[in-house]
């Protein structure tokens, strides 16, 4: 059992968590002005890199909040956790990613 650290509550078992998708996909501006295509880009097409990856999760089973996760997509090891609008690390870079 993996352990998650939630940004409010501390670290959790990962059975009290869901994954939210990528991290930096925004809801369109003008949702009733995008074309199929657009929309079926938006609803589907993601990035699948194999290393480092920021991730929204959700605390379901715990305080339900979500928060930005740095997860390595080749191992499943977290690598760092932020509330929304706070940097996540970056261990490739020694740099901070923000999402």
């Amino acid at each position: 059992m993996q352990l998650i650290h939630c940004p409010w509550c501390g670290p959790r078992e990962e059975v009290e968590f869901h994954y939210g998708g990528q991290a930096e996909i925004t809801y369109p501006e003008r949702p009733a002005e995008l074309s199929d295509q657009d929309w079926a880009e938006y609803v589907f097409y993601r990035d699948n890199p194999k290393g480092p990856f920021a991730e929204r999760w959700s605390h379901s089973a715990g305080c339900r909040r979500w928060f930005n996760a740095l997860r390595d997509t080749h191992t499943y090891r977290f690598l760092g956790t932020a509330k929304p609008g706070e940097p996540l690390p970056n261990t490739q870079r020694n740099t901070e990613v923000r999402v």
